[in-house]
């Protein structure tokens, strides 16, 4: 792997980890700032506002070097993330979570602009989803041992070793990243002149609706595992490490058959496996086996669509709204994360608290997902760039 790969990968790996951590540490952070459970729910929702609300940095940063943006980031995330290790109160840790929020869409649309412009030749996908790789790690082995820290020693130190990884990251962006071209200045109104065009609003939906069908069971893995799976609270993190690992395969899988067929059409087959998945929630029998097949499955299915997407946004803004178009996923992404929590939750109420109805709850939002990736390769993705990514093979 190129070393500019790498610094991305791992500053990924921070914005992945702090984004998730929290909901593994919630109880002990609650006690720590004298706050009940659905009220820490707030340190959770107040990372993804940071989100949204942190992608209007590139409308500012159009003129910098991507590079110089990296490193902007990850200073802001390491500010977060260390206030988050010190906070005393509920106030503190919410604003700080906003701060930690702030350059992680910014941060992925930035990230794919240079793995993109860096990759060889017809390896554009792979490349980006290398970079995506560092988020998929942290699911499977950031978020896990966070967990641990928190039950064996202190929640904080969760935060304060993401703070020295930011920090870290700095390092190795400012001595393997090189100089990058900042995009084609067009204006602030410029950049978001994409948004005038059907295709990009048809992935957006497809990103929101997707992520909201999955999220409508994730967002209830642990007590799923434990109730439909039967397994026992203290094998939940080795699942999520399965989780994760399943996130790492599909982004890496979906990244190389992006390369080779359309980006639309590869992710709407990632959607499709993950909307099998979500189907087998609902009508299998809970049992060990069977759960975890399916933790490893929807999970591969949530990643393979990663890259394919992400290069879709960025390549509809060409012409000065590439950046804007990259995060704009990250944005659509924690949108259908809330909504999904929000209706996975209400299927549980709707049903007598029976977590396999999470799935059915997911199922008609990740059908919608897959026919609108269809829709849009059928008529969006007439001119798939095949013929620029061909390979030349000499026969002696």
């Amino acid at each position: 792997m190129k070393r500019s790969l790498l610094a991305l990968a791992s500053g990924a790996f921070v914005l992945g980890a702090a984004e998730f951590v929290m909901m593994g540490i919630l109880p002990q952070a609650a006690a720590a700032t004298n706050v009940d459970i659905p009220t820490a729910g707030h340190y959770i929702s107040a990372y993804a506002i940071g989100v949204c609300i942190g992608t209007l940095i590139l409308v500012f940063g159009r003129k910098v070097p991507p590079k110089n943006l990296i490193v902007l980031f990850m200073a802001i995330a390491l500010t977060g993330n260390l206030l988050s290790a010190v906070s005393v109160n509920g106030p503190m840790l919410i604003a700080a979570r906003f701060i930690s929020g702030l350059p992680h869409g910014a941060f992925f649309g930035t990230a794919t602009l240079i793995a993109k412009t860096l990759a060889d030749k017809g390896k554009e996908a792979q490349s980006v989803a290398m970079m995506v790789t560092g988020q998929t790690v942290a699911n499977m082995l950031g978020v896990p041992a966070g967990t641990l820290m928190a039950e064996f020693l202190s929640w904080r130190l969760a935060f304060g070793l993401l703070a020295a990884w930011a920090a870290m990251t700095i390092v190795l962006a400012l001595a393997w990243i090189p100089y990058v071209a900042p995009i084609k200045d067009a204006g602030i109104t410029g950049q978001f002149r994409f948004l005038t065009r059907r295709g990009p609003w048809v992935i957006l939906a497809a990103v929101f609706t997707g992520n909201a069908g999955i999220f409508c069971w994730w967002s209830y893995v642990s007590p799923w595992l434990q109730k439909s799976g039967n397994w026992p609270s203290g094998l939940v993190p080795l699942l999520m490490m399965l989780a994760g690992f399943g996130m790492v395969v599909g982004g890496l899988i979906g990244g190389h058959i992006t390369d080779r067929w359309r980006h639309a059409g590869t992710a709407a087959l990632g959607q499709a496996i993950s909307c099998f998945g979500l189907l087998m929630v609902f009508l299998l029998p809970g049992n060990q086996m069977t759960s975890a097949m399916l933790t490893f499955l929807i999970a591969f299915g949530l990643f393979f669509v990663s890259a394919p997407q992400q290069l879709l946004m960025t390549e509809s803004g060409q012409g000065g709204g590439e950046l804007i178009a990259g995060a704009a996923v990250q944005v659509a992404f924690n949108f259908g994360n809330a909504v999904g929590s929000i209706v996975g939750g209400a299927m549980l109420n709707a049903f007598s608290m029976q977590y396999r109805f999470t799935g059915l709850g997911g199922l008609p939002l990740a059908i919608v997902a897959v026919g609108l990736l269809a829709y849009y390769s059928w008529r969006c993705e007439t001119n798939t760039d095949a013929i620029h990514r061909m390979h030349e093979v000499k026969v002696d």
